[in-house]
């Protein structure tokens, strides 16, 4: 008799879940309808008429955003950037290897190695050059300018990092180490060679 009583709950709550979700599945698609599908790059490129460097720090779109990226990306993604002049990071960030990992990289190679762009170990790049090329760009290669995106004292921090960079062979991604040595050292609870 208890199974009788039970069989109309269970019943009841099956409708229940599949008439949810029905509702949510024609509200979802009734929201779509009128909206244009999602875009991934380069679509957003072509849609906003904006090169990718204006939402990535990386010119080639990857990488993290730049603050009017992440603003764009915060406003749901409309076909218009907005404008946030002068602004690429915080400019409360200040260590030059840190701008580099955010502004360089993703181009030049985490070590200077060149992956996108020219490798910049052995380079000998003067902090002055340096500068110059991260202030004006490079347009005949497809360096970008971040004279603008940069406060002055990001732009002489970053300056000097590549210059210095520049100097010697890429950073090492690993340092190989000698083999362990072990000894044993027989003690009255552990006896060597695991007698």
């Amino acid at each position: 008799m208890k199974s009788i009583k039970f069989l109309p709950i269970k019943l009841m709550q099956l409708v229940l879940i599949l008439g949810i979700t029905i509702v949510v599945y024609w509200g979802v698609r009734a929201g779509l309808d009128g909206e244009s599908a999602a875009h991934a790059l380069p679509e957003f490129a072509a849609r906003t008429g904006e090169p990718c460097a204006t939402c990535h720090v990386n010119p080639g779109g990857g990488g993290p955003r730049t603050l009017r990226g992440l603003l764009w990306a915060a406003r749901g993604r409309p076909d218009q950037v907005p404008e946030l002049p002068g602004a690429l990071v915080d400019p409360q960030i200040t260590d030059g290897l840190e701008l580099y990992d955010i502004a360089c990289a993703g181009c030049h190679g985490v070590s200077g190695e060149g992956l996108l762009a020219i490798g910049l170990a052995g380079r000998d790049i003067s902090p002055a050059a340096a500068r110059s090329f991260t202030r004006d760009g490079i347009p005949e290669l497809g360096m970008p300018s971040f004279g603008e995106q940069l406060t002055t004292e990001q732009l002489d921090s970053l300056a000097a990092f590549v210059a210095e960079l520049s100097q010697g062979p890429p950073i090492p991604r690993e340092y190989p180490l000698p083999p362990p040595e072990f000894t044993c050292r027989p003690t009255a609870a552990v006896p060597c060679g695991g007698d």
